[in-house]
């Protein structure tokens, strides 16, 4: 509860007239004080009293790509039985507040307010919860409360169209490794057959033996799987705008159009970050620091949530992981500027992941040639690296 500037006067001229009134026997002054402490007391009930209203919100879409519009709907329906007269309320959307008219709202009657949600800049933006002030008649106290949850709204990175996703890499037994971009097929298990199934794949024995048609069913066993590593350490972007490393921008958009590129081709990808993840939002924190529900999250949302991290995680810490792990055999590393110095740990890896491509954003002049026997990848943005996907998705 919050006594305003015109309450805080009216109290004093209280205590100082009821003081002044026993102290030199005016009764009239004592009168005085004890009905200006008596408005602010009545004030300060009035303001307690707590409004019951239930608040529903709705974003169109909750998913969104940077730039792209979304907005959201609020509804405040009054669910009490007396008109909630002198309220005032603000929604918070991200760090501006958006007036809700919500004066004088009648029993059982709702209001709606739709606004557009800022999506110029990657991110996850917090809406909610409402904010109700309730006011005396003398504007004498003011009391503000939340209602309603906060709803997040996932700003995605914008994502570039990519020509083609790296081919996959058959091993034979003899040591030979083999571009295949679709993978390779092996026998996996029988079942029964069904209709519109290919006749060359009935295994005409079992059938015998087993009195009906039966058809193998086969499994790739070697899709081309991708690992994106993102250095999201601030070191590695160490030039910034405002309180924004482009660079960073650059390579969450990069990641991003990977990822979107290898799902839509159907081939498994992972992405990882050198420093530990922030917690999403309306999650916590497990022992170890990083956040359960990160895993649980699709990548596109990780990326919306990533920051900057300046604390703990290493290239070569993120490294030794991965040789230990061999999670994929397409390596991407995206960093910027500032981890240009790192890359002799990930050309460590080529011996685990026969491709390994780097991509560096934001560095004012060329990586030179052959760093670390890399792949490297310089570009300005997001859109850049994408346009030069094309001359190195064959390495």
């Amino acid at each position: 509860m919050g006594i305003t500037a015109r309450g805080a006067g009216l109290l004093v001229a209280a205590v100082v007239l009821l003081v002044a009134g026993f102290r030199f026997a005016y009764p009239e002054l004592t009168l005085l004080g004890a009905a200006a402490g008596a408005a602010v007391g009545y004030a300060a009930l009035v303001a307690a009293w707590r409004p019951r209203l239930t608040v529903t919100r709705r974003a169109d879409p909750d998913r969104v790509a940077r730039g792209e519009p979304a907005s959201m709907t609020l509804t405040v329906r009054n669910a009490g039985r007396l008109r909630s007269a002198n309220l005032l309320a603000e929604d918070r959307c991200g760090d501006r507040s958006v007036p809700v008219p919500v004066l004088r709202l009648r029993p059982g009657r709702d209001t709606e307010v739709r606004y557009d949600v800022p999506t110029h800049r990657r991110g996850v933006v917090q809406v909610g919860p409402l904010r109700v002030t309730r006011r005396d008649p003398l504007g004498l106290v003011a009391l503000a409360r939340p209602y309603g949850a906060s709803v997040p709204v996932w700003v995605h990175p914008r994502v570039h169209p990519l020509t083609a996703v790296p081919t996959g890499a058959g091993r034979s037994l003899d040591g030979r490794r083999d571009g295949v971009p679709h993978g390779s097929i092996t026998f996996d298990s029988l079942r029964e057959y069904v209709v519109g199934d290919e006749l060359r794949r009935v295994h005409w024995r079992t059938s015998a033996r087993v009195g009906e048609l039966m058809v193998r069913e086969n499994v790739d066993t070697s899709l081309p799987r991708l690992v994106v590593l993102l250095d999201n350490r601030a070191a590695a972007h160490p030039h910034r705008s405002g309180a924004v490393a482009e660079s960073f921008e650059s390579a969450c958009e990069a990641a991003a159009s990977v990822v979107t590129a290898a799902h839509r081709a159907d081939l498994p990808v992972l992405l990882l970050f050198v420093a530990p993840e922030p917690t999403p939002p309306g999650d916590t924190e497990s022992p170890d620091g990083e956040a359960d529900a990160n895993r649980a999250l699709g990548p596109l949302d990780r990326l919306a949530a990533a920051e900057l991290s300046a604390g703990a995680g290493t290239v070569q810490a993120a490294t030794t992981r991965l040789r230990q792990d061999r999670l994929g055999d397409t390596l991407i590393f995206l960093t910027g500027p500032g981890g240009r110095d790192e890359l002799g740990h990930v050309g460590a890896l080529r011996g685990a992941y026969p491709s390994v491509v780097v991509g560096v954003f934001g560095a004012t002049e060329p990586t030179p040639p052959g760093a670390a026997g890399l792949v490297v990848v310089d570009a300005a943005d997001g859109a850049q690296f994408a346009a030069e996907w094309d001359g190195v998705r064959r390495w």
